[in-house]
């Protein structure tokens, strides 16, 4: 019975020996362990974080894609009424270029038909032409004859030979010679200033109603040397009033020089309506009644004026000068290019 608590002491002693070998295995599985489990949850972390922040950028892909889709939805509004307003402007463009090809045709239309009548009208150059200047022939041949302008002739022909020189053809050398022949002798025409002797002729008019008649005459008192006396300085001066008292002049005609003043009027108005008339047939180129006038005016001046006077001398000066003009002159014809422009035309 004392052996039989020993029997079952003996495992335990057996049991220690294998309680050591299991502790002593632990501690060298230990940190492994705890290493994988370190790094699963630090993968687990990871792939939480990376699932998070996925999720994160898909969300904000979505937003940005909505946005993205909301002002792309916007562009194509615009886009569309950009497009719209595109088609209108092309479609005004369209008309206003059809309009333009509608103008231009009908230009061209237009361009043809003047090329066409520039054609016609340059076959009758010549013709034109020749016309033309016979018509200012024509007109300088009436000038010469009826008023006498042998300014306005010679324009005339120089203006026909200006025609011809533009023309350049030989075919009117002939002309050109014969005109030149005719403005030669146009221009060797004395000229009469006729402007200007008719302004000396007003000036007369303007002046006669300023000349003295003759019975206006008076005597320049002499005066009388005083002696001293009152009585005999009295007497002297009575002598004197005496003798102005009674004048004797020496009349070269017969008629009267002393006139009654209505009559004196009658008589100044009578020398204006001559040199009137002598201003009149300067105008028209009469030479006899100019130079009738003329004279007619000087013989009231001899006859009535008082020719002591000098503005009465001076203006019989001026009449015998204008008397001497010659308002007339023999003007020469233009038969020659009259000639040469009928031969020209019966050579075609």
């Amino acid at each position: 019975m004392n052996d039989t608590p020993d029997t079952p002491v003996q495992p335990p002693a057996v049991q220690p020996a294998a309680v050591p070998a299991h502790a002593a295995a632990r501690p060298h599985q230990s940190p492994v362990a705890l290493v994988a489990l370190l790094v699963a949850a630090l993968a687990l972390a990871a792939a939480g974080w990376s699932w998070f922040d996925n999720h994160e950028r898909v969300r904000d892909l979505k937003t940005e894609l909505g946005r993205r889709l909301a002002e792309s939805g916007k562009d194509v509004s615009e886009t569309r009424l950009l497009a719209r307003n595109a088609d209108d402007a092309m479609r005004q463009i369209a008309e206003k270029v059809a309009r333009i090809e509608s103008e231009m045709a009908s230009s061209q239309q237009q361009q043809q038909a003047l090329e066409t009548l520039y054609k016609d009208l340059a076959q009758g150059r010549d013709q034109w032409a020749l016309a033309e200047i016979e018509q200012v022939l024509v007109t300088a041949a009436q000038q010469l004859q009826l008023a006498g302008n042998v300014k306005a002739a010679i324009i005339a022909l120089e203006g026909a030979d200006t025609r011809l020189q533009h023309i350049d053809k030989p075919q009117f050398t002939a002309l050109r010679r014969a005109i030149a022949s005719d403005l030669a002798n146009l221009r060797s025409v004395p000229s009469v200033d006729e402007v200007g002797a008719s302004a000396r002729i007003e000036a007369l008019v303007a002046r006669h109603a300023a000349w003295p008649l003759a019975s206006a005459q008076v005597s320049e008192a002499v005066p009388v040397a005083r002696t001293g006396t009152r009585a005999t300085d009295i007497g002297q001066e009575l002598w004197a009033e005496l003798k102005n008292l009674v004048q004797i002049r020496r009349i070269g005609s017969n008629e009267a020089v002393l006139l009654p003043p209505d009559q004196a009027f009658f008589l100044r108005e009578n020398l204006r309506l001559r040199l009137l008339s002598a201003r009149l047939a300067l105008l028209t180129q009469d030479q006899a009644a100019f130079r009738a006038d003329l004279d007619a005016a000087s013989d009231l001046l001899n006859r009535y004026f008082n020719t002591r006077d000098a503005g009465v001398a001076e203006a019989l000066k001026e009449i015998r000068r204008l008397s001497a003009l010659e308002i007339v002159t023999k003007l020469p014809g233009i038969d020659a290019s009259l000639a040469a422009l009928e031969a020209h035309k019966g050579n075609q």
